[in-house]
């Protein structure tokens, strides 16, 4: 139980009316009207009512102290964290010559768009190079054997044409993979096809084709923004996005930067290809790149003050509050000569007097420099270094920004501050999320105990997974276990925060981009013990296949019920949503299909459930693996992950 905070003064309005009331006889005995219609009492009631408000005011001293307490011990609010998304700049024509798009360059919505009447910027984080792709190499890779076949000449003359998927008998997994000298890291590519409509079968609109880049570690998924072939069968353009992350990898004794176009299982009721496309031509163009913004405003060289020679001295920046530095945004001194940089720390604990170091507070913008602290001895040690009288003191450049506010949707991000040579539009194709508002005092007062509690170190698993939540707000889930046995060593299992319906959700989705995990890392790194090795990782999602058949009542829409059964089954199976509390499906927690009939049963318009089937799912091929099976377990290292759920309703 928390200690009560003291009331200084607990007298209330009535107390102060009745304590005047008893002090007139000795003061004022002709007063005898003591009724309320009396002014003299009326006045006392005035006094009374503005003397209780000074008391209440009074009260909240212990609230104050408690918070210059919080200043004390170190406990301040968290900054706002910055919104980002990717921004695609669109070229005017197809060039011949690379064009490039500088960092810092400004994007913003229009006005009206945001959430409020200013319009919200955004700032691209790095320069974006939209250079001409030149395709070098063209391979063919069964899913059976995984013989790669080159067929670079083939498509080069186009005598007799290329088919895309080599293998006899179709299968999933098959692929036509293309070969650049460089990478295509944030494109918008145009591929340009020639082809014959051999490959029947399918839904022009919805093709079983998943396009993919070689990133470093993986496949990672290409987002086709436009495709006419209807499925590579007949002439047309197909218009990729292609990730930020391209990286060199050799297939089939060759080193180059790969995109291939994978043939998928086909979705329930849906056909899939007869005979494999076949392609007479093809022609690759940028029309375009991708680069990640944020939303900030960066600002130059700023002169923030002139040291008077003093221990201790503060300056503040005149935007706020400022984000996290990068490593050339620093403060400068100008001393009888050029600048000099210094060095930020996160307090002056270590720092000499002759270390050039300084503070710098994000929330306000204010930069310490070091204090002079008089020591029990009575020695007296300088802390940071102080500089000189008269000397100038500026920062090189900083960005301010961040909150809530810049959680723009899709397609606001339309409008640049200055034009750019060869670019004719920039847009983000998807919504830009992260953005959070600065932490309030009540919340900060809130975490403070927790904080002092539980300590900055991360010793018990508990530790480690709450230092791994607070590193981000893109991290959603943390779980820890032993790396091994006896090594000292950790194993933290991250999920990242995905946006969007659980429906949408994909197993790439739930991949770590490198900058979150750069984040967590160092944010571990700061806290753990010395000795203790920490590996961040994601769990393995092990996909859940569900094979329904439920009854509905008379009148009810098969379709309708169908869909809010799906729509259940997706949610319920969710690493982030799932689970019976919603809040993301638990960790050592097994599936079972009684569990699944008891949630469709709970499902609007479904009567009863007849039979609930569970299957295994390798979300990387679409492919059940299996009988079916009435539990499917889950290790410690694992979370579900809803897969092509099948409902059936009569």
């Amino acid at each position: 139980m928390p200690l009560p905070a003291p009331e200084l003064d607990d007298r209330t309005f009535q107390d102060i009316v009745d304590e005047a009331k008893r002090l007139i006889p000795r003061y004022c005995p002709e007063w005898t009207n003591h009724n309320v219609s009396d002014p003299g009492v009326a006045l006392i009631e005035l006094f009374a009512w503005m003397s209780e408000m000074v008391l209440f005011r009074v009260n909240q001293v212990p609230e104050r102290l408690y918070v210059h307490f919080l200043n004390m011990v170190g406990i301040e609010p968290f900054p706002p964290a910055v919104a980002r998304t990717d921004l695609t700049f669109w070229l005017t024509a197809v060039l011949d010559a690379a064009v490039i798009v500088p960092a810092n360059t400004q994007v913003t919505t229009a006005i009206g768009a945001g959430s409020a009447s200013q319009a919200v910027v955004f700032s691209t984080t790095d320069d974006l190079t939209i250079a001409p792709p030149q395709l070098a190499h063209a391979m063919t890779v069964t899913a059976g054997d995984e013989r790669v076949t080159d067929v670079w000449e083939e498509l080069r003359f186009a005598v007799m044409g290329v088919s895309c998927f080599a293998s006899p008998q179709l299968q999933v997994g098959d692929a036509f993979c293309l070969g650049f000298r460089g990478s295509l890291a944030g494109s918008v590519l145009r591929i340009q096809v020639t082809a014959e409509a051999e490959g029947i079968g399918v839904d022009p609109r919805n093709p079983p084709l998943a396009w993919e880049v070689w990133n470093g570690e993986g496949w990672i998924s290409v987002a086709v923004h436009d495709d006419s072939t209807g499925g590579l069968n007949r002439a047309g353009e197909i218009i990729l996005l292609v990730p930020v992350e391209h990286e060199l990898m050799t297939l089939g004794n060759t080193a180059a930067y790969w995109l291939r176009v994978r043939l998928l299982a086909p979705t329930p009721g849906q056909p899939t290809y007869q005979t494999s496309p076949r392609l007479r031509g093809l022609q690759v163009a940028t029309l375009g790149g991708t680069v990640t913004a944020e939303h900030a405003e960066r600002v130059p060289t700023e002169i923030i003050g002139r040291s008077d020679g003093t221990p201790g001295q503060a300056m503040a920046v005149a935007q706020r509050p400022v984000l996290p530095r990068r490593d050339d945004e620093v403060v400068r001194v100008t001393d009888d000569g050029a600048p000099a940089a210094w060095t930020e720390v996160e307090d002056f604990t270590a720092s000499g007097p002759q270390d050039r170091h300084y503070t710098w507070d994000s929330a306000s913008g204010t930069v310490h420099f070091g204090p002079r602290v008089r020591y029990p001895d009575g020695s007296v040690r300088q802390h940071g270094a102080i500089p000189r009288d008269g000397a100038q003191v500026s920062v090189t450049s900083y960005r301010h920004g961040g909150g809530a506010r810049g959680n723009v949707g899709a397609r606001t991000l339309t409008v640049m501050r200055s034009s750019l040579p060869y670019v004719r539009g920039v847009m983000n194709l998807v919504p830009a999320t992260g953005g959070v508002d600065a932490e309030s005092v009540a919340e900060a007062k809130v975490r403070g105990p927790l904080t002092l509690r539980t300590g900055q170190r991360a010793v018990t698993a508990g530790d480690y997974e709450r230092l791994a939540r607070e590193s981000s707000i893109e991290v959603a889930r943390a779980r820890c276990l032993p790396a091994g046995r006896g090594n000292g060593s950790v194993r933290l299992l991250v999920v990242p925060r995905v946006r969007g319906d659980a429906s949408t959700h994909r197993l790439d989705d739930f991949a770590i981009a490198p900058p979150l995990m750069k984040t967590i890392g160092d944010h571990l790194d700061r806290h753990r013990l010395v000795g203790t090795a920490v590996e961040v990782s994601t769990p393995f999602y092990q996909g859940v296949s569900v094979v329904a058949l439920v009854h509905t009542g008379p009148g009810r829409p098969a379709a309708l019920v169908r869909q809010r059964a799906m729509d259940a089954l997706t949610r319920f199976v969710n690493p982030l949503t799932g689970g019976p509390e919603g809040l993301g499906w638990p960790f050592d927690a097994d599936i079972n299909a009684a569990v699944v009939t008891q949630l469709l049963e709970s499902v609007d318009g479904v009567e009863r459930v007849e039979e609930a089937l569970l299957f295994e799912y390798d979300l990387r091929t679409g492919r059940r693996i299996g009988a079916a099976r009435d539990v499917i377990r889950l290790d410690e290292h694992s979370l579900f992950l809803s897969a092509a759920h099948q409902v059936v309703v009569r």
